[in-house]
C-alpha cells in the first residue's frame, strides 16, 4: 500500500520564511520547508495497480497556469483547542479548477469523490502544548500576511510514509500546466 496525495509546490524562498514563522510560535513543532506545499486532494492509501494508474491519469489534467498569493493566517480546526496553524491563499478560480479536475480524474480511476471542503492552506506548525492565548497572539501578528504572488505552472503527486518523526513526503510525479 502507498499513501498518497497531489498538491501545488510552493516558492522556496517563501518555504523559509513560513518555516521561520512556524519556529515562532512556543510549543509548536514547524514544518520543515522541503515539507512545505498545498495540499489539493488527500487520497489515501491504495494498493500498486491503482497507483499506477492514478499517476498515469493525472498526466491528461489539463489546465492552465495562473497566478497564486498567499494571505493571511488561521488555525484547524476552526473551533475547540487549535492543532495546526496555516498560512492561507487567496482564493481563485483557477485554483479551484485545478482541484476540480484532479477530484474527476481520481474518481475516474475508482476513487470516492472527495466531499471535505476545500480550504486551501500551507500548514506552518502543529501544535501540541501551545495555549489558546499564544495562538491569538500569533494569528493577530500575523493577520497582514502577504507575500507577492507567484505563478503556479505544476501539480505534483506525492506519496507520504508515517514514522515517529512524523510524515515525510516524498514525489511521485510532476505534471505541468499549459502556459495558455
Amino acid at each position: 500500500m502507498i499513501r498518497l496525495f497531489t498538491a501545488v509546490p510552493i516558492p522556496d524562498q517563501f518555504k523559509v520564511f513560513l518555516h521561520e514563522m512556524g519556529r515562532g510560535l512556543p510549543g509548536a513543532k514547524p514544518v520543515a520547508p522541503e515539507q512545505m506545499h498545498i495540499t489539493l486532494r488527500f487520497i489515501g492509501e491504495v494498493e500498486g495497480g491503482l497507483f499506477k494508474d492514478i499517476r498515469e491519469e493525472l498526466a491528461a489534467v489539463e489546465c492552465c497556469a495562473f497566478p497564486l498569493t498567499i494571505r493571511g493566517v488561521g488555525h484547524f480546526p476552526p473551533r475547540g483547542r487549535p492543532r495546526v496553524v496555516w498560512a492561507g491563499l487567496e482564493p481563485t478560480e483557477q485554483l479551484k479548477r485545478l482541484k476540480r479536475k484532479i477530484d474527476t480524474t481520481l474518481i475516474s480511476c475508482g476513487l470516492p469523490p472527495d466531499n471535505r471542503k476545500f480550504a486551501p492552506h500551507i500548514t506552518l506548525a502543529r501544535l501540541n502544548t501551545t495555549s489558546l492565548g499564544r495562538v491569538t497572539s500569533f494569528l493577530a501578528g500575523n493577520a497582514f500576511l502577504e507575500f507577492d504572488e507567484f505563478m503556479v505552472d505544476s501539480f505534483h503527486l506525492y506519496s507520504s510514509k508515517l514514522s515517529a518523526k512524523g510524515a515525510q513526503h516524498f514525489l511521485e510525479a510532476s505534471y505541468p500546466l499549459s502556459a495558455r
